[in-house]
């Protein structure tokens, strides 16, 4: 091991410093996740609702329910369990710097929906649990929401706590194969994390789960054949925390046969290696940027021998786009404007839609819930507030977009966006951020809006790490426009309100259900209104710059094409020859990273006996 160690070093420093020489930002950035400090190895435990993760987490730890594991755990909180002696816990909530401390006992009322929070807090997004129980003096494990259903809130919180692991258990049960989300949230979550191990839970309710364990191999082979050879541990949680209520030989054979065991030892192996995991991941990411700087290099190599005709091309695109400046600008400003009118109409009807829908959803809920069910309403809105503005961000993300192309098609050519885009962000940028900051802040005690303001990200490092919930969306060849991020959810005073007038009166829970989802929709009407405003304002401010940038780059494509046309055929020999042996050293410097990483596959543990001897 301490050889792959030495090999994965020499890799990482080698390639950082190849990449280095070619585009210093992209090594800055890597080397930033490189240094970033971690105290201990973590294994994320994620997958599907309703797999067990949460009892295989206690059966895992020792602890019976230690993780809540009420079928409705709060979809927006994820549980880290680290050493720590006494036992407790802290809880970090939305728009609080400091945690609350809380005992063990109260893990049930803080994280899951049928819980009972204390008036005016409202639900956690992270709790950080101590424990002294053997296995987390190795490592710390986070169990995080389920990743299915149509709520995408799920699935983000679930990779925003990947993006942080050494490594993956992912947990699928018996009751039948991969589903689709199961297979598009490991494909996902495999981009971030180099090795993945995977847990087959309830064994014991399935007398066929070897079947589905071979099914569910012939899934990864087709759909993600990085992880085709990947260990599986086939285990019983229920077993394993039954075996810890009886005594002797009893309580031994029940460990036995729920295979907890085996999965202990190998989470606990991975966590002997989580230096190399970090060092397999960073290699994983100079490898991304060695692709992109291969791509680039192509195109550079095919500049290097220039079409006579391309030169008269660019002089006339540059004419046109001149002679259009001076004629159709005011066209373009009306086309703006009607489009970002039209795309606001749209998207307050969409609103609308979605309020509607989950009204509906709700009321039904409540006619049908029993009295306690009630209790758990703030909560359920909560999160449905949430997950509707996930929803609405991701909508206008696509009207921002094609906002954008729209009017940048009245201005450019298809061929000739590509360098427009790579200009216009920063342009946007600091049109908006050069403005006053509007207040997004609502003191209405009903809801509670985050709008997270006009943020961006840009270059490479922003778009690997744009979200749902992120400040940008991505259009075509690069170009970033502001988008809402939106985060609306339950202030404090709509929890107090409810418990003291609605949790036991369901027409009193029906007013209030109405009058909250009436107050989130102004808010956010009121909302989009201006993004569309400041996208309006900043793409009117930004298109001149665009215009007279893409001329600068024209007259200098043009003075590269003469130059290029000037040389003799020796010359633009010499020079291809030079792209061209730049390019073959992307690419074997991307073979000699495959080969290490290939080596590191060692790294993820031996599967189980059982495993072995499956067909």
């Amino acid at each position: 091991m301490s050889d792959l160690g030495t090999l994965l070093g020499e890799a990482v420093d080698g390639s950082l410093a190849f990449l280095r020489r070619a585009d210093a930002d992209a090594a800055a950035d890597i080397e930033a996740l490189r240094r970033r400090a971690v105290t201990r190895p973590s294994i994320v435990v994620v997958g599907e609702t309703k797999r067990g993760k949460s009892s295989l987490v206690n059966a895992l730890i020792g602890v019976p329910d230690l993780s809540p594991v009420d079928a409705a755990v709060a979809t927006a909180t994820y549980l880290e369990f680290v050493p720590g002696s006494p036992p407790g816990a802290q809880a970090w909530l939305p728009d609080r710097a400091q945690p609350v401390p809380l005992e063990l006992s109260q893990l049930r009322d803080w994280a899951t929906v049928l819980g009972q929070l204390p008036d005016g807090i409202r639900p956690p997004r992270r709790i950080e649990v101590t424990h002294s129980a053997p296995l987390l003096q190795y490592l710390s494990l986070v169990d995080t929401p389920g990743t299915g259903g149509l709520d995408p809130l799920h699935a983000e919180v679930a990779l925003d706590a990947a993006a942080q692991a050494g490594a993956l258990l992912f947990v699928v049960d018996a009751s039948g194969p991969f589903t689709r989300p199961e297979l598009e949230f490991l494909i996902e979550a495999s981009k971030r994390v180099n090795v993945v191990v995977f847990a087959l839970t309830k064994t014991d309710a399935y007398p066929g789960w070897r079947t589905i364990l071979a099914d569910d191999r012939a899934q990864l082979q087709t759909h993600a054949p990085r992880f085709a050879q990947a260990p599986w541990f086939p285990v019983s949680a229920r077993l394993a925390q039954l075996s810890m209520t009886l005594p002797g030989e009893a309580g031994a054979e029940l460990v036995r046969e729920s295979r907890i065991a085996p999965l202990q030892h190998a989470l606990i192996e991975l966590a002997g290696k989580g230096h190399l995991l970090r060092q397999a991941n960073v290699l994983r990411a100079v490898r991304s940027e060695l692709v992109r700087l291969d791509l680039r290099a192509g195109e550079r190599l095919t500049a290097t021998d220039p079409d006579p005709a391309d030169v008269a091309k660019a002089r006339a695109d540059r004419s046109a786009l001149a002679a259009r400046k001076r004629t159709e600008s005011r066209q373009w400003s009306l086309t703006l404007n009607t489009e970002t009118q039209r795309a606001r109409v749209e998207a307050t009807g969409k609103l609308r839609t979605y309020v509607a829908e989950l009204q509906d959803e709700l009321l039904t809920r409540i006619d049908k819930a029993k009295s306690d069910e009630l209790k758990a309403l703030p909560s359920d809105l909560d999160t449905a507030l949430q997950a509707l503005s996930v929803r609405l961000s991701q909508d206008l993300e696509y009207r921002f977009r094609k906002v954008a192309e729209k009017v940048l098609a009245q201005v450019f050519g298809a061929d000739e966006l590509q360098f427009v885009l790579a200009r216009l962000n920063a342009t946007l940028r600091h049109a908006l951020t050069s403005r006053p900051p509007r207040d997004t802040g609502t003191d209405n005690m009903m809801i509670a809006m985050s709008a997270g303001g006009m943020a961006f990200m840009a270059g490479r490092g922003a778009m690997a790490g744009a979200s749902a919930l992120g400040a940008s969306a991505l259009l075509g060849g690069g170009l970033l426009v502001p988008v809402a991020g939106l985060g609306l959810g339950l202030a404090a005073g709509a929890f107090i309100l409810y418990r003291r007038r609605a949790q036991s009166d369901r027409a009193q829970a029906r007013l209030w259900l109405r009058d909250v989802l009436s107050e989130a929709r102004a808010a956010l009407s009121d909302e989009i209104m201006h993004r569309f405003t400041d996208l309006q304002y900043a793409l009117t401010l930004s298109l001149d710059d665009a215009i007279e940038r893409r001329l600068a780059q024209l007259d200098a494509h043009i003075a590269e094409i003469d130059k290029a046309l000037a040389d003799d055929k020796a010359e633009r020999a010499r020079r291809r020859a030079g792209v061209a042996a730049e390019r073959e050293a992307i690419r074997s410097r991307i073979k000699q990273v495959d080969t290490v990483l290939v080596r590191a596959r060692t790294l993820a543990p031996a599967p189980t006996t059982d495993d072995q001897e499956l067909p």
